[in-house]
């Protein structure tokens, strides 16, 4: 199998249904449904208005017509002249359901008469009444049903008058269809109306679809590279074409793949670093091994063997600032708990109180200023573990067992570095919203311009240590991993000169450990 080869891709999931163009779709289109809606109703409402217009323009002529043709006889009846081609006109279409009604009824002192047909089918029906006594030569449009059909009436109402009788008559005039053909006619404006909106929606939805997809291409091209990069690949995201919307998420995931980066190299140029740094002392044990087994004195045996106990010691405390300096720069997420409040007096205290007995075997004088004022032969009294959880000197917010390695780093490298007959002083106080830790040693001190380059792993002063320094050396980690613990405890160190007048230069180190004080 090939070790860079890209993953195998996950099974499909239901997630796209919920993803940008279900969104823009599930927000455009019932709006854009709403809209077209209401214009295709206002449309449909004006077409339809139109239809029955026109119609109903088209049955008032043969209305018109007949009423043209009302004339009064010299006998006094009234009749209708031109009927017959007024009926053909009005029948050419060959519509069933076609009625025609002329019909004249005497008036008598306002009073209409009984009816007389003069044309037509005796029985349409009749106007309603409110338009029955409308103003004459007015048309009137109603619906009725005639022979069990639905009918569109026109009918006109006029009156005729005899001037040699001096009589009137009241004759009523109506031309009738079925409503079937305007009613499919309307049919089929809602029909095409809703088939126009139907397609605005698939148009506009279609657009939505395919715009996304356009925009979304150059993810699925980002999305690809991915997939298609070797495990060990970690170069930036390229954005180009990469939506403006999107760019701050690409430069977000290439400032994630930066840190990561940066910690895999660190991870890479630390092993490389222990590697060669623990070669070195197991190569000296490998020889003084091999020495032990040929010797045959067994004086020199011991000696051997006591030489082999001190590299082993030495090894053993490479390896243990080796685990401490991964612990210290290597940020865990799955820490059990956030830091607590803890003491620095009380922890700095007790960091003095465990390499008190190295001083002494050093011939060196381990002094402590307790941040109460205490000199220090009070302020190294047996702590009382319980007043000082119960009211902090100098509480600060940290993890108490990375803050104690961090002292017991310090004030281990100012013992090593420090002549025999040399002073090393331990102080904590508090300045403004801040508390510091400060170990002063009288030793030959770091030079100002090699202060920043020792806290760099396994890196040591050979100019500041070379002449004075004991035969015993470090790994040049001990700055290093306090540094580590400062930083993860929101604090800092720094180095400056101690200005101790029994130093052998005049100058000395103080390395100042500095953290927000915390409110109890």
């Amino acid at each position: 199998m090939d070790p860079h080869a890209p993953p195998p891709s996950p099974p499909p999931t239901e997630s796209w249904r919920f993803g940008i163009r279900a969104r823009l779709l599930a927000l455009l289109l019932p709006g854009m449904v709403a809209l077209l809606a209401l214009d295709s109703w206002s449309n449909y409402q004006a077409l339809t208005e139109s239809l029955v217009d026109a119609y109903d323009q088209s049955l008032l002529e043969p209305v018109q017509a007949l009423a043209n043709g009302i004339v009064v006889a010299s006998d006094g009846s009234v009749r209708v002249q031109e009927a017959f081609s007024v009926q053909a006109m009005f029948e050419s279409t060959h519509l069933r359901y076609k009625y025609l009604h002329v019909g004249a009824a005497p008036l008598a002192r306002g009073e209409a008469g009984t009816e007389e047909t003069l044309m037509g089918v005796p029985d349409l029906p009749a106007p309603p009444p409110k338009t029955a006594t409308g103003a004459d030569d007015a048309p009137v449009f109603y619906d009725a049903v005639y022979q069990q059909h639905p009918v569109r009436v026109a009918a006109l109402r006029q009156t005729v008058y005899n001037s040699h009788a001096g009589s009137a008559y009241t004759v009523l005039i109506q031309a009738a269809e079925g409503t079937g053909p305007r009613q499919r006619a309307v049919d089929e404006s809602l029909r095409q109306e809703l088939l126009r909106a139907a397609r605005m929606v698939l148009v506009m939805a279609l657009l939505v679809w395919l715009g996304v997809a356009w925009t979304l291409r150059p993810l699925e091209r980002l999305r690809r590279s991915l997939r298609e990069r070797a495990r060990d690949d970690i170069k930036p995201l390229d954005p180009a074409g990469v939506p403006q919307e999107v760019v701050p998420l690409v430069d977000a995931v290439n400032h994630h793949i930066g840190r990561h980066r940066r910690m895999v190299a660190e991870h890479s140029q630390f092993l490389a670093d222990a590697s060669h740094q623990l070669r070195t002392p197991l190569g000296i044990l490998s020889i003084q091994a091999g020495y032990a087994v040929r010797e045959t004195d067994p004086e020199r045996m011991r000696e051997s063997l006591h030489a082999i106990v001190a590299q082993l010691a030495r090894t053993r405390r490479l390896s243990e600032q080796l685990l401490a300096l991964a612990h210290a720069t290597h940020e865990d997420e799955t820490e059990a708990a956030a830091p607590g409040i803890v003491d620095l007096n009380a922890i700095a205290r007790a960091v003095v109180l465990q390499y008190l007995p190295l001083a002494r075997e050093h011939d060196q004088d381990l002094g402590w200023v307790d941040a109460r004022g205490d000199t220090a032969a009070d302020g190294l009294a047996a702590p009382d573990e319980e007043e000082d959880a119960a009211s902090p000197v100098i509480p600060v917010r940290a993890n108490a067992e990375e803050l104690h390695e961090l002292l017991a780093n310090l004030v281990h490298n100012a013992i090593k570095y420090t002549p025999r007959g040399g002073n090393i002083t331990v102080t904590v106080r508090r300045d403004a919203s801040q508390a510091l830790a400060e170990v002063c040693d009288s030793g030959p001190g770091i030079a100002p311009e090699r202060r920043a380059s020792v806290f760099e792993r396994f890196q040591r002063d050979p100019a500041s240590h070379g002449a004075n320094a004991p035969a015993m050396q470090g790994a040049g980690l001990g700055l290093t991993i306090a540094r580590g613990y400062a930083r993860r405890n929101g604090g800092e160190i720094l180095l400056d000169s101690a200005d101790m007048p029994e130093s052998a230069n005049g100058g000395g180190l103080r390395a100042i450990l500095r953290l927000p004080l915390a409110r109890t």
